[in-house]
């Protein structure tokens, strides 16, 4: 590890020790079809399992820090100035499924600031971290945001609307102006992989609406201190764990920003 600080120390710890009951529990997904639990049944106890493992090494380590996550909700909420965000299985549709694009992530926020972050799929084995000042790694590598200057060049990727959304129309219509004015958009089913990629140039730059804060914290430090640029556009005050991000190089940041906040002519 090209960083030794005590917190990333500790997450990357964490991540290695939940990734093995991960990559067990996703070797039984093809075993699915014959089993007398559901998928949703599956996945929920695997997030479960997951998670647990993560909140009580970090409470072991740091019993007075928050933590926000995304089964057990908040933990010591009353400390806002040192907490966790932890998603235990971004890309839960992926892991069902049995495609190898999901990860844990975890983030570390001082007073509403995340200092560091650790995206880690277990399959690839590939760890993306950061802290704030130090640049950004996958395992040993430094990496950087892409430095592609035309939009039109630009390879995006995206998430798309949720089932459930009620914004399914005004989604939909950013993804076409936005695959209209740049070379192609890829959707692969992680949020927090989408913005290590984005980080790691394998993409140009990410979108999406309606995300939990779980999905992005670890993503947002280490796009950024991969030379990244972050937006949370049209926030709504009242949902602080509910973002719509954009991220993406210096170059074409404020184009594409420009073509997804864009009002639709009647």
């Amino acid at each position: 590890m090209r960083l030794s600080s005590p917190k990333i120390n500790l997450i990357t710890k964490l991540c290695m020790k939940a990734s093995r009951s991960l990559i067990r529990d996703f070797g039984e997904i093809e075993n699915l079809q014959v089993s007398s639990k559901g998928p949703g049944d599956f996945v929920s106890s695997a997030d479960k399992r997951t998670e647990k493992i993560l909140i009580d090494e970090l409470q072991k380590a740091h019993p007075d820090h928050g933590i926000v996550s995304e089964e057990y909700g908040i933990i010591n909420g009353s400390n806002i100035s040192n907490r966790w965000i932890i998603d235990p299985i971004d890309g839960t549709m992926n892991f069902l499924n049995g495609i190898p694009q999901f990860a844990i992530s975890i983030g570390y926020e001082e007073n509403s600031e995340i200092k560091c972050g650790v995206i880690f799929n277990p399959i690839s084995n590939e760890m993306f971290y950061a802290e704030k000042g130090c640049g950004a790694y996958l395992n040993n590598s430094r990496i950087r945001v892409s430095n592609k200057k035309k939009i039109k060049d630009a390879l995006i990727v995206t998430g798309g609307p949720k089932y459930s959304s009620k914004i399914k129309d005004k989604i939909f219509s950013e993804y076409i102006r936005v695959s209209k004015n740049v070379s192609n958009v890829r959707k692969l089913g992680s949020a927090a992989l989408d913005l290590a990629f984005v980080a790691a140039g394998r993409f140009d730059a990410y979108w999406q609406r309606e995300l939990n804060y779980w999905d992005i914290a670890a993503g947002v430090i280490i796009l950024r201190e991969s030379g990244g640029f972050v937006d949370f556009i049209e926030d709504d005050k009242n949902f602080p764990l509910k973002k719509n991000i954009l991220a993406s190089n210096s170059n074409i940041h404020e184009e594409l920003r420009e073509l997804i906040t864009k009002k639709d002519i009647e």
